[in-house]
């Protein structure tokens, strides 16, 4: 039975896929596939909830669809009441640094944090004011004073590294929030965002000895997940994609130091010391595997996420911490084309713009031209997918017999493609 769609979440989709990006709402119209995987992360994601905590690398080649999947458990993870982050790492954000790239990282985090009713980000201060309404709403109850049950509630927190100035920053914007002070209320965002870049700033404005440095990181983020259970939430997932950044890193002890950074954060949720916090990491397999410069070439890191030999001929483990996106399977790919389709046709399938024998004669021309890369690393074909359904579309009198005559579709190597249409009577002639 076909749903109507929304002409803005269809607008969303279509527009994702042929700029090759991945769309941040709507994933569910095209979601096909990798049941077992998705399975999986709900189950971390009910362990975050249960107060446990969890990591995940997530594996997969360029244009594999990581960051499709990343976004999808994000999707769900914010359903399910937990609040949830993201950053892409690139050569200024870093997990670990000395010059700043790791409090930039963390500041990203900060700003894209998101919550079911703030999805797309820039929700920390609707966090904080909803902690601080549950804890006046308790102080009243009590008749003590509002910061007083707000101390009460902190307590625990001051055992954790910075767990004091947090528990001060908190009550600042307490006061600011009693009082109307929008620039006391500003600074103490700023600083449980990590903007402050000295000590001496943070402790003009706010009283505070410590800002969020580059070695307070993972700190910073195991308080923030305590603080927003307090604050009514599940827990707090953490996605960070394109971890291929550190495997690129010129400098071995950068990229070591980095290693011991996400060994650390892995310790760290085997072992359960984590309350509510987890994390998805998205990378490629080189990335992974490489012993020269990948994970394995750290080698307690090696030993943890080494793949169960026991796990082979057809037979798969999702219990450790590497899920490995498997390949679209051709069946997989013939619904994944489509739901687009039925997406671009808004969910009405009398306006569907190519019939189910044009699908078929789409993926047996990019089979004749590229082999099984079509399916196993989707991207480019998706997009050559949706620019031929863009042509359809504006060219009532266009026939996909003779568009797919001329288009040619390249293997993606990783970047993004431009789908070119040059211009001639029979609008047939395409290139990659």
């Amino acid at each position: 039975m076909n749903t109507a769609i929304r002409p803005k979440d269809r607008d969303a989709v279509i527009q994702s896929l042929r700029a090759g990006v991945v769309p941040r709402s709507g994933q569910h119209l095209i979601q096909v596939g990798r049941t077992r995987e998705i399975e999986t992360l709900i189950g971390d994601i009910d362990r975050i909830a249960d107060g446990g905590s969890t990591f995940r690398l997530v594996i997969g080649e360029y244009g594999a669809g990581k960051t499709f999947f990343l976004n999808l458990v994000r999707a769900v993870a914010l359903e399910k009441k937990l609040v949830v982050t993201t950053a892409d790492l690139n050569p200024d954000r870093r997990l670990h640094a000395s010059g700043g790239q790791a409090r930039s990282l963390y500041a990203e985090l900060m700003r894209n944090i998101a919550t079911r009713t703030k999805p797309d980000g820039g929700a920390l201060g609707g966090i904080v004011e909803k902690f601080i309404a549950t804890a006046k709403t308790e102080a009243k109850a009590a008749g003590v004073p509002t910061e007083t049950t707000i101390r009460q509630k902190l307590e625990h927190l001051t055992e954790l590294v910075n767990g004091f100035d947090f528990a001060d920053v908190i009550a600042a914007y307490c006061r600011a929030f009693e009082e109307g002070n929008e620039q006391l209320k500003a600074d103490a965002i700023r600083w449980l965002r990590g903007e402050f870049a000295t000590k001496t700033d943070a402790r003009a404005a706010l009283g505070v000895r410590t800002i969020v440095d580059d070695a307070a990181v993972y700190d910073q983020l195991k308080l923030m997940a305590r603080f927003v259970r307090l604050a009514g939430f599940s827990g707090l997932l953490v996605s960070l994609d394109e971890l291929v950044n550190l495997y690129k890193l010129a400098n071995s002890q950068a990229r070591n130091s980095n290693y011991e950074q996400i060994l650390r954060i892995l310790n760290d949720s085997l072992q359960g010391t984590a309350v509510g916090l987890g994390f998805m990491l998205g990378g490629t397999p080189e990335f992974l595997l490489d012993t020269r410069r990948g994970l394995y070439s750290y080698s307690a890191l090696q030993s943890r996420l080494s793949q169960n030999t026991f796990a082979s001929d057809g037979l798969v483990d999702f219990s450790g911490p590497v899920v490995r996106l498997s390949s679209l399977t051709p069946e997989d790919f013939y619904v994944l084309l489509q739901k687009i389709r039925n997406v671009y046709a808004l969910g009405n399938p009398a306006k569907h713009l190519l019939p189910d024998q044009g699908i078929f004669s789409f993926m047996e021309h990019c089979s004749n031209r590229i082999g099984d890369t079509y399916f196993r690393t989707p991207r480019t074909t998706i997009t050559s997918f949706v620019n031929m359904l863009a042509v359809l579309e504006q060219n009532p009198g266009a026939d996909w017999k003779q568009l797919l005559g001329g288009l040619e579709v390249a293997a993606d190597t990783g970047g993004a493609s431009d789908l070119k249409v040059e211009e001639d009577d029979e609008l047939s002639s395409f290139k990659l």
